[in-house]
């Protein structure tokens, strides 16, 4: 069982519809003009529409299954004095004092560019369970770093 915010499961959705109505059709298209070229032994266009065919099945498939599995949270029963699943993390880097500011996320929804991280990540699994003023130390591939849990948001 997947959990994930509304934003989460609504852009997984329209991600599956631009699969199935958009893209599946343009390349189901692109095999029948590669295929009445003729030849399909030496037909390079044919190969490669049935590659990119069967990548986009697959896609098509996997995003069915989180979605299949996909539980949304309802955000009126989190608590916020506690690290959990859609807490945003106010932290401080005790090495450096650097400040930053994570969101905690559903793997699917992870993207560092917009300061999502996943629950499954090594920082985020140190934080679960945690209060505002509390040390973590977490293994990250640079090493041990210390951080102080500064505010948590929902």
């Amino acid at each position: 069982m997947e959990y994930m915010s509304q934003e989460g499961y609504d852009k997984l959705v329209a991600e599956l519809y631009q699969l199935e109505n958009v893209e599946y059709p343009r390349v189901k298209e692109a095999l029948v003009e590669a295929r009445d070229k003729g030849d399909l032994s030496e037909n390079y266009e044919y190969r490669a529409a049935r590659r990119e065919q069967s990548r986009l099945l697959g896609r098509i498939r996997f995003k069915q299954r989180v979605l299949e599995h996909a539980r949304v949270i309802d955000m009126k029963r989190l608590k916020g004095d506690v690290v959990g699943l859609l807490s945003k993390v106010g932290l401080t880097n005790m090495a450096n004092d650097s400040h930053m500011t994570y969101m905690i996320v559903s793997p699917h929804e992870a993207n560092l560019v917009e300061k999502k991280i996943s629950v499954k990540s090594p920082i985020a699994c140190a934080l679960l369970g945690r209060k505002v003023g509390d040390i973590v130390e977490v293994s990250v591939p640079a090493g041990i770093q210390r951080l102080r849990i500064d505010s948590i948001t929902l």
